[in-house]
């Protein structure tokens, strides 16, 4: 229960960053609430919520966003100031992305905008899986797992990866991540997004 509470309050701190950082450059363009939705491609009610850190959204929504934005992911959960070395200490990453069996992709570095480069550290439950559209054209992704099996589709490709094997695939077609092993998993995740702010992205993302 300690723990619950522990993740739901960092959840939370999480979800106001955001909400404070995406109202900022709402309105630091003179955008209203229906221009975001409309130049995200969501709906009002979800910038209302991501900007009221009332909800969880799901890390596709956050994308369209940042993109709409030109600001790119990871400098959406940073703080503001740019530094020319960013830190993240152990622990401290953003959790954007939850399984149904406890599950989690934690953004924990990344770069700015045209050409982001992003970092993140998944673990995937027995049983978790995550689906994701095709992001913009011209995206890679480097993953190496780390401990367990992980099962990667690419369009119509399957793999199942094993410990300490690696893989370089394209990101703007839909692809997966899955354990249908019997252990939990956990992978190292690199993602190349070339152009942010001059496409829209999929539903539903990262990696």
């Amino acid at each position: 229960m300690q723990y619950a509470a522990l993740m739901d309050e960092q959840t939370a701190v999480l979800a106001a960053a955001i909400g404070k950082r995406v109202r900022h450059e709402r309105q630091t363009r003179g955008w209203t609430l229906d221009q975001m939705a409309a130049s995200a491609g969501v709906s009002r009610r979800a910038v209302v919520n991501v900007e009221q850190g009332t909800a969880n959204p799901s890390v596709g929504t956050l994308l369209r966003v940042s993109d709409a934005l030109g600001i790119g992911l990871p400098a959406l959960v940073a703080p503001p100031a740019p530094k020319p070395v960013t830190v993240t200490r152990a622990g401290h990453g953003a959790a954007l992305w939850s399984g149904e069996h406890g599950g989690r992709g934690v953004l924990v570095a990344g770069t700015e905008p045209p050409d982001v480069a992003e970092l993140w550290d998944w673990t995937l439950a027995v049983g978790d899986r995550h689906d994701s559209e095709a992001h913009v054209a011209g995206t890679k992704e480097l993953l190496q797992v780390r401990v367990g099996t992980v099962t990667l589709t690419v369009a119509d490709q399957r793999h199942t990866l094993a410990a300490g094997d690696a893989v370089s695939f394209p990101g703007d077609v839909d692809h997966a991540y899955a354990n249908a092993g019997q252990a939990v998993a956990h992978f190292s995740l690199a993602v190349f997004e070339p152009g942010v702010g001059s496409g829209p992205h999929g539903e539903e993302s990262h990696g």
